[in-house]
């Protein structure tokens, strides 16, 4: 259980590799990562996004097929290529009119750290880095890639009272 008051959370943002995606991705022939979704972490994402609560993702990767998945799911920020993600985040707080204490991120290693220490819940998978579990106030019990999204957004979902809320978290 994340000790915070999950009721002042009005954003949620990820990084992906290692978070939403496991932290060993395969390469392609030219050398592209092929990451693979935990379907369940889409779900949530999207029914999240479907009770208003935004979902922003911040992350170092380039490659597009990240964009179209989490637009997909009806996710409209999402920032690739951020090599200093503390400055999205900061645009991310200008443009919803939030404080730190807002947001939920969840990282798993060093290019998060400043976003973490910042934000109100810092949140991690099971395997993140040993900086980023020292600074994180929640662990999931998951492993990136394997369903953390959906424990946090679950839990924040639950707590504001949005979790299978209404007829339009039985479908897509």
């Amino acid at each position: 259980m994340i000790n915070y008051d999950l009721s002042k959370i009005k954003l949620i943002a990820f990084d992906v590799d290692g978070v939403l995606s496991a932290a060993t991705i395969p390469m392609d022939a030219e050398g592209q990562p092929v990451r693979s979704v935990n379907i369940k972490d889409g779900y949530a994402i999207h029914q999240a996004l479907k009770c208003g609560m935004p979902i922003a993702i911040i992350t170092g990767g380039r490659h597009e097929t990240v964009r179209r998945r989490y637009e997909s799911l009806g996710c409209s920020d999402v920032h690739l290529g951020c090599s200093m993600k503390i400055e999205t985040y900061d645009r991310l707080l200008e443009k919803y009119g939030i404080g730190d204490e807002n947001v939920l991120y969840m990282g798993d290693d060093i290019p998060d750290y400043e976003v973490m220490q910042r934000c109100g819940c810092p949140c991690c998978p099971k395997d993140a880095a040993p900086e980023i579990r020292a600074v994180a106030i929640y662990v999931s019990h998951c492993l990136g890639g394997q369903g953390c999204g959906r424990d946090v957004i679950e839990q924040v979902l639950k707590v504001q009272g949005k979790w299978m809320a209404g007829k339009e978290a039985f479908g897509w």
